[in-house]
């Protein structure tokens, strides 16, 4: 039995299937030098990953797991060691919340201001200048909280504490917060822009105003990327190392929630100890690789959690 013209699907029988011709020997090389770059990404972790467990193995071999994460005192290098990490990551995290704190809601507000209320002319500026704020030197931002922010914020906030110290994990926070409040904003107007305009309109044209549908319609339709862009700001606050290393200091690994004091963090540690002057081999030598592994599981679980809520809450649109 054969089918009419006019018969939906008329015509299907004959035509010619759109496949791909033969494979030319250009495309074969250019699909080979791409599978070897996102290959190599794998391979560098893989490689990271392996540098860490051995040293980290040998640590834990002489310090017990449960010493070594809530422990009190972190003194590596003392005549009596001890190896409590908990005041470092507790460094770590305060940085963490007060960097957050400060760079969601200017980045957010910055992105809705690009995103839905900006003039493509003022727009023009803004958004390039945010990107080259992206790639400012991190010391450059820790000189600018040692010599600026730290005085400023000492005389707004006489009341926090006594600011005896010329160091404070407040002020760092504060700090990386500046520094990542751009990558929040970027990668969040990035986000809204690519809701589509049909949403935005059929509110509009329910009655809601400006307010009213980058709040209740944009804002939600692009959650996902708005949690990956926090997450992504949060893992490099997690890491910054110069910002913290100049604002907060590196020589006082004390257990203290104090905004006003100095702390040392685990990238702080890190990088004031991994000066070449530590023996190869020793257990100061390997306490580098165990905050490294502790930092680096930190980060991946933060991203984990991240990746599964996005996908979770992620709006697509043909």
């Amino acid at each position: 039995m054969t089918r009419g013209s006019d018969e939906p699907g008329a015509g299907v029988g004959t035509r010619r299937p759109l496949v791909p011709s033969g494979s030319r020997y250009g495309e074969t090389v250019i699909r080979g030098l791409l599978f070897l770059c996102a290959a190599l990404s794998v391979v560098i972790t893989m490689g990271i990953v392996l540098s860490m467990i051995g040293p980290t193995i040998s640590f834990l071999g002489q310090v017990p797991i449960g010493e070594f994460l809530t422990g009190t005192t972190w003194a590596p290098s003392f005549a009596t060691p001890s190896f409590g990490v908990l005041p470092i990551v507790v460094g770590t995290g305060i940085i963490l919340v007060v960097s957050l704190t400060v760079a969601i809601p200017v980045g957010l507000l910055s992105a809705i201001y690009l995103s839905e209320y900006a003039s493509p002319k003022v727009r023009r500026v803004i958004k390039p200048a945010l990107e080259v704020l992206e790639g400012i030197p991190t010391v450059a931002i820790g000189l600018f909280a040692f010599w600026f922010l730290h005085p400023l914020i000492k005389n707004l906030f006489p009341f926090l504490g006594d600011w005896r110290s010329p160091f404070s994990v407040g002020v760092a926070g504060v700090a990386v917060g500046l520094l990542i409040v751009p990558l929040v904003a970027s990668i969040a107007d990035d986000a809204m822009r690519a809701v589509p305009r049909a949403l935005r309109e059929g509110a509009y044209a329910l009655g809601s105003g400006k307010l009213a549908v980058s709040l209740r319609v944009v804002f939600p339709a692009a959650i996902s990327g708005i949690v990956a862009a926090i997450v992504l700001a949060g893992s490099r606050a997690v890491g910054e190392t110069m910002v913290v290393l100049i604002a907060a200091g590196a020589g006082n690994p004390r257990l203290s929630f104090d905004l006003t004091e100095g702390v040392q963090t685990m990238t702080a540690y890190i990088a004031g100890r991994a000066t070449g002057d530590i023996p190869v081999g020793t257990l100061a030598y390997d306490t580098l690789f165990a905050v490294g592994t502790l930092l680096f599981t930190a980060t991946l679980i933060l991203n984990t959690i991240a990746i599964r809520f996005v996908r979770r809450f992620r709006e697509l649109y043909d």
